[in-house]
C-alpha cells in the first residue's frame, strides 16, 4: 500500500482514500461516523478504518460498544498459532464497514509503528483486493511522528482532509497537516487538501479565516449546537436522510467527494497568530530574557581566577 496506484476500486470507479486529521478532540470521530453513516445511506460503499491508538472512532457509529482492534487481535491470535481473519476485526451497520487499528498501552511502545504495523496487517488481509468506494482514515493530527504521516508520506490517499474549530490550538495542528502535505509534494507527492471542516462553529470566523489564508475551501461549518451536543454524548447518530441535520452532513458527503486534493498554503506562526484577537494569543508581552541572577534566585558571586599570568608573556 504505498501508491496511489496500488488502491483497491469499486467496478470501474477508482476507491477514494482520504486521510481526516485533527486535534485530539475536536470531532474527528464525531464527523467521520456521521459523515460514513450518510454516505452508506446514500448508496456507497464506506470503509471506516480508525488510526488512532484510542481507538474510539467507531464508538459512535457502533452506538458507544468498542471493537476488538487490529493490533490487539493479531497479538492474541499469533499468540495462540492462530491467524486473524476479517471477522474478527471488521464490523458493520447499516451499510457501513469499520475497523480499528489500534495502538500499544501508554509507556509500552510507539503509536506511530503501531500504525504501520497496523496497515501491514491490513494487506495481509486482502486491502487491495476489497472493493469500496471510500475509504476514510482517522488520524491523530497532534503526533507528528512518521506512522501518523504515513498517508501523506507514501502517498497511500489521494486526498487529505483536516478537521478544525475556532480556537488557536486546533488550526495550529491543521496548519501543521497542510505544512507536510506542502512539504512532500515538494518531494515529489501527490497527496492534497480537499479542505476544512469546521466542528463545533461559533460564528467567531477563526476558522474561515485560516482556510481562505491557506487557501482551502470549507468543506462544511458544523455549529455549536446543544442538541448535536447530546446526542453525540449519547452515541447517537445525527447524520441520518431526512433528520435535522441530515442536509447538512448530506452537503459535507458530496463536497468530499467532489473536492480535488489541492496544494495548500502553510501559514507561518505569526501569520496563525494574526488571525486571532490580541487577547486571545498574549500579543503585546515582551520577552524579557532571563539572568543568572535570577536562575540562582540570588547575586552570584565573582570569584578570583585561577588562572597564571606569567610576566611579559
Amino acid at each position: 500500500m504505498n501508491a496511489i496506484a496500488d488502491i483497491p476500486s469499486h467496478g470501474a470507479t477508482p476507491t477514494q482514500i482520504i486521510a481526516i486529521y485533527g486535534k485530539g478532540g475536536i470531532g474527528k470521530s464525531f464527523t467521520l461516523a456521521n459523515l460514513s453513516y450518510m454516505m452508506a445511506q446514500q448508496g456507497k460503499r464506506v470503509l471506516l478504518i480508525g488510526c488512532d491508538p484510542k481507538s474510539d472512532t467507531t464508538a459512535l457509529l457502533f452506538g458507544g460498544r468498542s471493537c476488538p482492534t487490529i493490533i490487539e487481535t493479531s497479538s492474541r491470535r499469533k499468540a495462540a498459532g492462530e491467524t486473524v481473519k476479517i471477522g474478527d476485526v471488521c464490523f458493520k451497520r447499516d451499510g457501513v464497514f469499520a475497523m480499528e487499528l489500534g495502538g500499544p498501552e501508554v509507556g509500552r511502545g510507539c503509536g506511530g509503528r503501531g500504525i504501520i504495523h497496523g496497515f501491514e496487517l491490513l494487506e495481509k488481509l486482502g486491502f487491495h483486493q476489497w472493493g469500496f468506494d471510500y475509504v476514510l482514515l482517522d488520524f491523530l493530527g497532534d503526533v507528528v511522528c512518521g506512522g501518523f504521516g504515513l498517508p501523506i508520506a507514501r502517498d497511500m490517499c489521494q486526498k487529505v482532509i483536516v478537521v478544525g474549530s475556532n480556537d488557536l490550538q486546533s488550526l495550529y495542528v491543521a496548519n501543521n497537516v497542510c505544512s507536510a502535505v506542502e512539504y512532500f509534494r515538494r518531494l515529489g507527492g501527490n497527496v492534497g487538501v480537499a479542505g476544512l471542516v469546521i466542528n463545533k462553529d461559533d460564528g467567531t470566523g477563526e476558522a474561515q479565516a485560516f482556510a481562505a489564508a491557506a487557501s482551502i475551501p470549507v468543506l462544511a461549518a458544523i455549529p455549536a449546537d446543544d442538541d448535536i451536543r447530546r446526542k453525540s454524548a449519547s452515541y447517537e447518530i445525527v447524520g441520518q436522510p431526512g433528520g435535522r441535520w441530515g442536509a447538512l452532513f448530506e452537503a459535507l458527503g458530496a463536497a468530499v467527494a467532489e473536492a480535488p486534493p489541492l496544494r495548500p498554503t502553510p501559514l507561518s506562526q505569526a501569520d496563525l497568530l494574526g488571525l486571532f484577537k490580541g487577547d486571545a494569543v498574549g500579543r503585546g508581552v515582551v520577552l524579557d530574557p532571563a539572568t543568572e541572577e535570577d536562575m540562582c534566585a540570588a547575586v552570584p558571586l565573582v570569584r578570583p581566577s585561577l588562572e597564571v599570568i606569567y610576566e611579559g608573556a
